[in-house]
């Protein structure tokens, strides 16, 4: 009999939830940045691996939202907590719990949802001291499933991982064909692959006024060349031009990139080409978010 389980990984914004799932997945389908508040929208991928099948769920960053977009951003994580089996939470190797963090902790007692806690970045701990100290403070704010010390950036300890959340699956047909990957269609991760290089490339406060909307994505026929046209919305006249750059220079470094992304993804050459544009305050417009398939 096949097993499955619907996992949540969840917590606040930048502890490494999404570079916990490219690494369990062994593909990278969610972008990753530095900066907070990088997930915008539920992402889901799947692992088969022999009698077993793992649905994850990632999740926004749980924060407190300033704008319309922040606010759906939460309520994604919300309802993705209400609608699984399990989560995984995941938090940073030091300091006090936040309130968001508290919150959640709160959510799982009152679903009494099984939980994996997963303490990320342990690779840049100090002393093995420190990491100790943790796991017994947080041992006592939840009765977690298993606790297990991480770093998704090295591979450190990601098959212990793997192997408590497969201990969470029950009985069950597969609800996935084997080779599923995602739910993402292509539009959205060549999207998302460009917004990562946005994020990676402009000043901290810019890459959050910004949405990509992919126009056109089509394979040559006779040809392994697929040709995908992009808009990059952003907010404010100023910062069209700081995307842009000086003679164009920061718009073709992001396409650049991305392009290289997308044709290890796809597997074939990519002819990318960006526009931006500006949509003022697209953030606490119900229309444009819905446009941008952010809702």
């Amino acid at each position: 009999m096949t097993k499955t389980a619907f996992i949540a990984i969840v917590g606040c914004p930048n502890v490494g939830k999404s570079s916990i799932l490219n690494r369990l997945l062994g593909q990278k389908i969610a972008i990753v940045s530095e900066k907070p508040q990088t997930t915008r929208t539920k992402i889901m991928g799947v692992l088969t691996e022999g009698d077993t099948q793992l649905v994850f769920t990632d999740t926004p960053g749980f924060h407190r939202p300033k704008t319309k977009l922040g606010e759906k951003m939460v309520q994604a994580v919300s309802d993705s907590v209400a609608g699984v089996d399990a989560c995984l939470f995941v938090v940073e190797p030091q300091g006090e719990l936040r309130p968001a963090e508290i919150e959640l902790i709160e959510k799982f007692k009152k679903l009494k949802m099984p939980v994996i806690l997963a303490i990320n970045k342990v690779d840049t701990l100090p002393e093995k001291e420190v990491l100790m100290t943790r796991i017994a403070e947080l041992s006592q704010v939840y009765d977690f499933e298993s606790i297990v010390p991480v770093s998704a950036m090295r591979g450190i300890n990601m098959d212990a991982l793997l192997e408590e959340l497969s201990k969470l699956a029950e009985e069950s047909v597969f609800f996935f064909p084997e080779d599923t990957l995602t739910d993402q269609p292509e539009r959205v991760i060549a999207a998302e692959m460009i917004r990562e290089k946005l994020l990676r490339n402009l000043d901290r406060e810019i890459p959050h006024g910004v949405a990509v909307s992919i126009e056109k994505m089509r394979e040559r026929e006779d040809s392994d060349i697929m040709d995908v046209e992009a808009v990059i919305y952003c907010e404010k006249e100023s910062h069209k031009g700081i995307i842009i750059g000086k003679g164009g220079a920061m718009l073709k470094r992001v396409s650049t990139r991305a392009r290289e992304d997308m044709e290890k993804f796809f597997m074939c050459k990519i002819n990318l080409r960006c526009w931006v544009k500006v949509k003022e305050g697209w953030r606490n417009r119900e229309g444009l978010i819905h446009n941008f398939g952010l809702d």
